[in-house]
């Protein structure tokens, strides 16, 4: 199924679902019936017997009892279910109209026997012979005050209660019955009835159900076509679903996607220019040096201070090559578990500083730093404080300032890095993109080198940022610390 159309499935499974709860149904709702009638017809039973052991009570006579007429007026309100005999605990007599006087259950039974010479005729109001010796027997052992059974002839069934009581001071005991067809003719009814309404709901949810798919399914296909977009790089129509559901969001997250590969298209193409030019300045410089040499040529006045220019600028295209591949190799190590081991952060610091200070010695530098200990690539952190001290030392006028402290937000303990130099401040349309690959300020290189520092702390869960001050510019990096 996965290979159909969303909304196929969708309409499917909606499909499916009604299907199982309409044969689930089909199933329950009968037997859920046929229990809830069945106590239906025990209450009723047990409620008319009430009622007749009220009407003993207030009606019956010694007369009455002795002329067999005490059961021939029954009760108007179970008239259509209800019927009623007596049976006399003592010998188990049994008293239903029909009998003029009690008769013992032999007399019964014959008179039961489809024989025209019997003067006794059928009895009206008693079970066939096969249940009324069932009765009789649960009768004679029942111990309980009342109790309900039930029993079964050919394919129908038969609930009855027998209840004790006393009549002008004989002890009887009352047996009210129904048979089950009532039961089964409600049940039939109801189960139509439901049966009916269950396969409108079924066919008439086809139709709304086939329009919900397409309604979730839209805004997907739509999706699906802007994506295809944006994979052959049309990304400059902006998508916009106006939800706020899980597909909202999704297209949110792809419209975010667009705006970043935009951006990313941006920025390499700034690269390809600028590292381009970057690349092709020191070639074209060593090739036409080297061929002035050639020619027997010094453009520098002499063969030394000539080939110290080409010596620089080999220096330089090394430099640059050395920094594409090192953000390849961070992008590989990111995919990757890297290696860490515990840094002492104030002295990494003090060993760069002391080898780069001497690029421009007439800098005052100011160090104010705390003992910290950090969980990382020692290697990767030198090349940090390289890269932003040598930026700094660029930009600086007169002075450099570090300071590292620890510091614990949150529960959580970190150490923050702050260098500040009192050079210019950073142009305002490129400081929020400023560690972003390919992007160089005033007198930058290749704009590599933020870029590789901004890829190392993210590697090591930490955060760099860069803020404007009033005079000068500060640079903070937030590492987490070895807990």
């Amino acid at each position: 199924m996965k290979n159909l159309p969303l909304s196929l499935q969708i309409w499917l499974v909606f499909a499916i679902i009604i299907l199982c709860i309409s044969i689930l149904l089909s199933i329950l709702l009968p037997w859920i019936l046929r229990d809830f009638f069945t106590k239906e017809i025990y209450a009723t039973i047990e409620s008319a017997q009430v009622m007749m052991f009220d009407r003993f009570n207030d009606e019956l006579t010694k007369e009455a009892w002795e002329s067999g007429k005490i059961m021939e007026r029954r009760p108007p309100q179970d008239i259509r279910t209800v019927n009623h005999f007596m049976v006399l605990k003592e010998n188990q007599s049994i008293i239903s109209p029909g009998f003029p006087t009690p008769l013992p259950p032999s007399e019964v039974f014959d008179s039961l026997i489809p024989d025209t010479d019997k003067k006794v005729k059928h009895p009206a109001f008693l079970p066939p012979a096969e249940l009324l010796d069932k009765i009789l027997q649960e009768i004679k052992d029942q111990t309980a005050d009342s109790c309900r059974y039930s029993g079964q002839i050919t394919d129908q069934k038969m609930f009855y209660v027998a209840t004790e009581g006393e009549v002008l001071g004989k002890e009887v005991f009352l047996v009210s019955y129904m048979w089950d067809s009532y039961r089964e003719d409600l049940v039939n009814t109801l189960f139509k009835k439901l049966a009916t309404i269950m396969a409108s709901v079924f066919i008439l949810s086809w139709v709304p159900s086939l329009g919900l798919a397409r309604y979730l399914t839209e805004p997907l296909v739509t999706l699906e076509k802007r994506v295809g977009k944006l994979t052959n790089r049309d990304w400059q129509e902006p998508i916009e679903l106006q939800r706020k559901d899980e597909i909202g969001r999704l297209g949110t997250s792809v419209e975010k996607l667009r705006q970043q590969l935009i951006l990313q298209d941006e920025a390499q193409q700034s690269f390809l220019q600028n590292i381009s030019h970057e690349l092709k300045t020191p070639v074209m410089v060593i090739q036409s040096y080297t061929q002035a040499i050639k020619d027997g040529i010094f453009p520098k006045g002499n063969l030394l201070n000539t080939l110290q220019v080409i010596e620089e600028e080999s220096a330089r295209l090394q430099k640059l090559i050395n920094n594409l591949l090192y953000l390849t190799k961070l992008d590989y190590l990111a995919t990757h578990k890297p290696t860490r081991e515990i840094i002492d952060m104030d002295k990494l610091i003090k060993d760069v500083v002391e080898r780069l200070r001497w690029h421009r010695k007439e800098l005052d530098w100011s160090l104010k730093i705390s003992q910290v200990k950090i969980n990382g690539d020692i290697d990767q952190w030198r090349i940090v404080l390289e890269n932003l001290l040598d930026n700094q030392i660029r930009y600086a006028h007169s002075r450099i300032d570090i300071t590292l402290v620890q510091q614990k937000l949150d529960n959580k303990t970190s150490a923050l890095l702050h260098i500040y130099n009192d050079g210019p401040n950073i142009e305002p349309a490129i400081i929020d993109m400023l560690f972003r690959k390919y992007n160089k300020g005033y007198k930058g290189e290749s704009g590599l080198g933020l870029a590789i520092v901004n890829r190392i702390v993210s590697l090591h869960k930490g955060k760099i940022w860069c803020e404007n001050e009033q005079v000068g510019v500060s640079f903070y990096v937030e590492i987490p610390c070895e807990p």
